[in-house]
């Protein structure tokens, strides 16, 4: 009766793994674009559009200013991400500048521009 019970258990271990193993891997939720607004800049309001793309398992992309066609993409330089945060370094005018993002809800996103200016950003639909 032992040798019963203990290889039922076992059988229903690896059931339970084998469920567990092909489970969805979670969406992920900043890959994509993302239309950001920076309020109150010397300049005035900033519409940039970030790309971000994951590549080997890390976030990457780059930021467009929709404004200024002149003007090529502005690599990011660095990505530090969190669970329901964000922060992308880039340099903008000779700057090193960083903005941080929080979500907010599925398709949103808020913080600031060094921590000096409010942003807002929203999900891109393609």
């Amino acid at each position: 009766m032992k040798k019963t019970s203990v290889l039922f258990f076992f059988m229903l271990l690896s059931v339970a793994m084998n469920g567990i193993a092909q489970a969805p891997a979670p969406a992920d939720f900043f890959a994509g674009k993302w239309d950001i607004m920076v309020v109150g800049t010397p300049n005035g309001d900033a519409q940039l559009v970030a790309n971000l793309v994951r590549k080997d398992g890390k976030l990457t992309g780059e930021i467009t200013t929709p404004a200024d066609t002149t003007k090529g993409a502005i690599p990011i330089t660095k990505i530090e991400e969190g669970t329901d945060k964000l922060s992308l370094y880039f340099t903008a005018q000779g700057y090193d500048v960083n903005l941080d993002l929080a979500k907010v809800d599925d398709d949103n996103l808020k913080g600031s521009l060094m921590n000096m200016f409010d942003a807002k950003a929203k999900r891109l639909k393609e």
